[in-house]
């Protein structure tokens, strides 16, 4: 059973596996439109390897998503809100004296990087996996989720299931034999607003990146038009004290685990 945080508009549920110890544990961001229960189906990412080091893995919801509750107001979903959610969950398990290293996935690299920018000394070392668009190429991904948030305003949800069905599957996902997950853990009424909420949102700025040396491992793979390879490549370049892992194959990204595990046990 997952445990909550209590947020302003919104409940936020968490879960913590592994054994305490001395070491820094884990927060764990979720890919967007996802959810814990969701990316344990479909299978792509297992961060379980890094448990056996001896850390906790503190997995969340992001509001509005799996069990996680959330209102209708976009500006809830934008990523600065969202690493204040981020926050919370830390320091409800964590106390706030001690440092926690980071796992983010998709959409979740903007939460950690924005929780990151807002209390650096909170974190030790980062694991983006999969960034999202970024900088210039975000304005046409926000356009995108702009209109499917209309679309589902004035059609409902079997429009929102048909748009789902007409994106294209990732070529090496579909290689690795990981299906796509044709349900969102989102309740329809709060969806528009998650989609406005990521369409309004970017990263830091540079400036404010370069200031954060924390060692940094960047996870990316190739032919995926929402998680391009050139938002890994920027942030491994922005980022002072970051490094690039870029998967072609299904067999790579199944040793992402393993990856993090070694990055996060350094």
């Amino acid at each position: 059973m997952p445990a909550f945080v209590d947020r302003p508009g919104a409940r936020i549920a968490y879960a913590v596996t592994g054994a305490a110890s001395g070491l820094p544990p884990v927060l764990v961001t979720h890919s967007f439109l996802a959810s814990r229960q969701l990316e344990d189906e479909v299978g792509i990412f297992d961060w379980s390897p890094v448990t056996g080091l001896g850390k906790r893995l503190i997995r969340f919801d992001a509001r509005g998503h799996g069990e996680s509750t959330g209102g209708t107001d976009a500006e809830d979903y934008r990523w600065p809100a969202l690493a204040g959610d981020l926050l919370a969950v830390a320091d409800t398990v964590v106390p706030p004296a001690d440092p926690v290293d980071a796992i983010a996935e998709s959409t979740g690299c903007g939460t950690v990087l924005w929780a990151v920018a807002r209390e650096p000394d909170r974190f030790r070392r980062l694991v983006l996996a999969i960034p999202p668009t970024v900088r210039a190429e975000r304005t046409g991904q926000g356009e995108i989720y702009r209109a499917a948030a209309s679309l589902i305003e004035l059609r409902g949800a079997e429009a929102w299931s048909r748009l789902v069905d007409a994106f294209p599957p990732v070529p090496l996902l579909d290689r690795g034999g990981w299906s796509r997950a044709r349900r969102i853990p989102v309740e329809l009424e709060v969806l528009p607003a998650v989609l406005r909420g990521a369409a309004a949102s970017d990263l830091p700025a540079d400036e404010m990146l370069a200031t954060l040396h924390h060692e940094t491992l960047v996870l990316a793979w190739t032919t995926d038009l929402n998680h391009p390879t050139a938002s890994a490549e920027y942030l491994a370049d922005v980022l002072p004290n970051a490094r690039l892992v870029v998967a072609d194959d299904p067999e790579q990204v199944r040793g992402w685990g393993a990856l993090a595990a070694e990055h996060l046990a350094a």
